[in-house]
């Protein structure tokens, strides 16, 4: 039987993000055109419910069929598949048992009887390119646009098969060489393309077939070669005066498509043609080609895209910059090329997923993301604390010390409720990321608010006072804690009715004097010139050791990796 056709494109699915991506085939099939999806197996032929005439007719013996004809046996009993003798003679290219039979029986009904899969004898010579017995059926009455149950046309078939001679004789006897083909609308002009046969795209389109003719999505055979990566058919097209910047029912364009794709020279093409990689691709208005590119990581694409697309993506309002693009899709390579090109790493808002930053959405991938982050930190990326309440959120705890020694800032947080929010639910791990909190400068207070202090375990709350003088705390917290104490452990009730020692107490007054940077950094208070064991003691040494917190970041190269 004929060659399946390619798993169709289907514009309408899409890829996370409002990344808008379109399915290249790579997804969920559609139905190919021309095909019945499969109810019951009607592709093997049982040669037991084959009649004798109709086995005749299969091996083209013309001296057997004969004699059968003169018993009289019936030309109409079909097979397991519904063929009756003049679909196997159609088929296997009998065309002395063809004439025979058609003699018997001349009726146009006999002619244009169908199998159980709705194909006529011409259906199948078609597909097979018999020319001769197409010129038989023809001359006999058959109908060259009769359809399949699946409203394939023998002219589909013969151009799926790469059939010319019998696409000649179809077209001289009245094939439309228009309208549609298969049931989802791709007709044949799509299916020449697809198979990138110049012969035959080019005989349709002397014959006047519709170069902007489109399926059921909007797709137009030009779309197609963009898609698939079709170069010659997408030249010949574009000769022909197709439309460059066709758009498919979901806005999608050529020059969008063979972006997602990566078909570096058809986009070359389609680019000097005059396809416009500043048109719309989806209803927001906002996904263009180099957002396809930059998320699909083609790079020899995203540098022919980035010098002719209009830079308001970058950050204008309302719009989703190609670095959210990058981010989304993991691709380092092309997050660099758009960096070094000058988009910027804050980008704007994205309005489609709520995230204030590239960054913010670092987080949100599966992958390894550490590649990521810090390109985005080597090209001036801005730290804030939604970005260290994500560290919580993903227990990115290395990356949240990263942060802290990268400066983020810990003060003025407007976002110091959803902190918190994620602080709670991390506490369990807290000896992973609070240590470096407090001892980068923050402000324990801002952390002792009801929610912190009614939902940490003992040990976390202790902790954060450990970094106070807990005995002189603004009177709301010292209720809110004494409450909290009257029904927790005794170590709770034991350590806030302790006097801090004089100690302790300057502990905290020379830290108050430090600056926030000289509190971030790894050695500043090591360099002061004080005995190592108050450096010691100005690190909270003896407060780590006796809460068993393990080794913190492991940083090289201003990088983060992972702790081992």
């Amino acid at each position: 039987m004929a060659m399946m056709s390619p798993a169709l494109h289907h514009p309408g699915r899409r890829v996370e993000l409002g990344s808008g991506l379109r399915d290249g085939g790579g997804g969920a099939p559609l139905r190919p055109p021309g095909r019945l999806v499969k109810r019951m197996d009607f592709t093997e032929a049982y040669d037991d419910t084959c009649s004798t005439v109709g086995l005749a007719a299969r091996k083209g013996d013309v001296k057997i069929l004969r004699k059968l004809l003169k018993k009289g046996c019936s030309i109409d009993v079909a097979d397991n598949r519904g063929w009756m003798p003049i679909h196997e003679a159609a088929y296997h290219n009998s065309i002395e048992c063809l004439r025979m039979l058609i003699h018997k029986d001349s009726s146009e009904n006999y002619i244009k009887t169908r199998t159980f899969e709705g194909f006529c004898a011409l259906h199948l010579a078609a597909s097979q390119g018999h020319w001769k017995v197409v010129q038989v059926l023809l001359e006999a009455g058959a109908d060259p646009n009769a359809t399949t149950f699946e409203e394939t046309t023998p002219l589909f078939l013969a151009v799926e098969n790469g059939q010319i001679d019998a696409l000649r004789l179809l077209l001289r006897h009245g094939a439309n060489v228009n309208g549609s083909h298969s049931m989802c609308g791709w007709n044949a002009l799509h299916q020449a393309t697809f198979q990138e046969n110049a012969e035959i795209i080019k005989l349709l389109l002397k014959k006047g077939a519709n170069k902007e003719c489109q399926d059921d999505f909007g797709i137009t055979p030009l779309f197609v070669a963009a898609q698939y990566g079709k170069l010659e058919s997408l030249s010949i097209l574009i000769s022909s005066g197709a439309n460059v910047n066709c758009q498919a029912s979901d806005k999608a364009t050529p020059l969008f498509i063979a972006a997602q794709e990566g078909h570096t020279e058809c986009v070359e093409l389609l680019l000097s043609s005059g396809a416009d990689p500043d048109l719309y691709c989806n209803e927001d208005n906002w996904q263009l080609p180099i957002h396809a590119a930059a998320q699909m990581g083609h790079t020899k694409v995203l540098d022919l895209l980035i010098p002719l697309t209009n830079r308001v993506c970058d950050t204008g309002p309302d719009k989703v910059s190609p670095v959210y693009s990058a981010v989304l899709g993991g691709q380092e390579e092309c997050l660099e090329m758009l960096l070094q090109h000058g988009y910027s790493p804050e980008a704007q808002t994205h309005l489609v997923f709520e995230f204030s930053s590239p960054m913010c959405m670092a987080f949100q991938k599966d992958c390894e993301f550490l590649g990521i982050v810090n390109i985005l930190l080597k090209y001036g990326a801005q730290l804030n604390e939604l970005h260290l309440a994500y560290c919580l959120k993903y227990e990115k705890f290395s990356v949240f010390r990263h942060f802290l020694k990268k400066g983020c800032p810990l003060t003025p947080w407007i976002h110091i409720s959803e902190f918190i929010n994620h602080a709670i639910k991390a506490q369990t791990k807290y000896k992973e990321w609070l240590p470096s909190l407090l001892l980068a400068g923050f402000d324990p207070l801002n952390l002792l608010c009801s929610s912190w202090i009614n939902s940490v375990n003992d040990d976390t709350l202790i902790f954060t006072l450990e970094f106070t003088n807990w005995r002189r705390l603004p009177p709301t917290v010292e209720k809110m804690i004494s409450a909290r104490a009257s029904y927790s452990s005794w170590a709770l009730q034991q350590h806030i009715a302790a006097v801090p020692c004089l100690a302790h107490l300057c502990r905290l007054e020379i830290r108050s004097s430090l600056k926030p940077q000289h509190l971030q950094s790894d050695s500043f208070i090591c360099q002061l010139p004080l005995p190592r064991s108050l450096h010691n003691y100005l690190l909270y040494a003896e407060v780590l050791r006796m809460n068993g917190v393990p080794e913190l970041a492991v940083i090289q190269d201003g990088e983060i990796s992972e702790a081992t």
